[in-house]
Parts: structure tokens; sequence; C-alpha cells
């Protein structure tokens, strides 16, 4: 039995969820959502609450499968409703960010600016030092957010680049001078 599989997910208020054979639709303030469902995994509406259990006989491929879908379509609610984002930071003189039409563009030391393309449904926001993706599928917005850290890490010694708010950098001591005898 999975954990996560048996508990049921409540559908708040503004939310519409149009459940098929093959795939789930679910509808909200900040977008819509799709997702298709796989042959084992069955999901069904009653009361307010979407249940999400196996097909006819358990296996062991559908019981990983059942957590799954469960946490995918508990995602998809809280992303319709509320939305999801990850807030970076960036350290380093002369480090910046700024939105434009086509995206995200990061002065990061390189000779020639980085330039990260918008996404349908993921939103950039840049206060200061602060770059600010949001939108309502939770996967979008991670993957953004980690292509934008990856342009260029936060590293050790001096901690300069992009990380997440909150991130702790391990920082490591630089070459020590041996006193000459």
């Amino acid at each position: 039995m999975s954990r996560i599989g048996k508990k049921l997910i409540e559908i708040p208020q503004g939310v519409n969820v149009e459940i098929s054979e093959k795939e789930i639709k679910v509808s909200g303030l900040k977008g819509e959502l799709k997702q298709a469902l796989h042959r084992e995994i069955k999901v069904e509406s009653k009361d307010g609450k979407i249940l999400v259990s196996q097909r006819v006989e358990p296996s062991k491929k559908g019981r990983g499968l059942w957590g799954l879908y469960r946490a995918l379509i508990s995602n998809m609610v809280e992303g319709v409703s509320k939305g999801f984002e990850k807030k970076l930071e960036i350290e380093g003189v002369g480090f910046k960010a700024a939105v434009d039409a086509d995206g995200l563009t990061m002065n990061l030391g390189f000779t020639n600016p980085v330039k990260i393309k918008k996404i349908d449904g993921v939103n950039f926001l840049v206060e200061k030092n602060v770059i600010t993706v949001s939108g309502a599928d939770k996967e979008r917005v991670g993957h953004i957010a980690a292509l934008i850290r990856k342009q260029k890490k936060a590293e050790p010694y001096k901690g300069k680049g992009i990380k997440y708010q909150g991130e702790k950098i391990r920082r490591k001591e630089g070459k020590k001078v041996v006193a000459s005898k």
C-alpha cells in the first residue's frame, strides 16, 4: 500500500477538475494544467476530493505509479490555486539580471550576457539581486530555476555566483602562506 497514494486530495474553491480515461485537466486562477494518466492508475472525483487508486490487479509498477500520480495531481491542484515560486540570489561585483521581452538576461562576468528564454506559464521578476521564478507548473518552475543557477553556481571561496535563497554555501579557506625560516 502506498502511504502517499492513499491520501485524498482536496479541491479548493475556484479549482475545476476534469477527469477522462486517459488524462486529467485542472484549471484555476493561475492557469490550466494537463497530465496524461498511466493505464494502471484510476482517478475519481467525489464530494470535492480526488481519489487516486490502482486499477484491477496491484503490481509493483502500479504501486510506484500510485504515489507518483497522487503527488503530481496534488501539485497541479496547488499550482493552479496558489502557484509556485523559486527565488535565486546573485552575488558578485558586476553581476546583474534584467527581464526583457524574450526572457531573462544576466551579466555574470562572461564576455557575452547569458540569456534564458521565457517558457509559457513561467514568469520572471528581478528585484536588486533576487530573481523570482514563478508559475503554476512546479516542474517547469524548478527546471528554469535550475537552468538559471547552472549558468554560474556559487563558488566556495568567495561565494560569488547564483544560489537559491536560503541555500548555505560551504566556504573553503584559501591557500595559506608558509612563513620562511
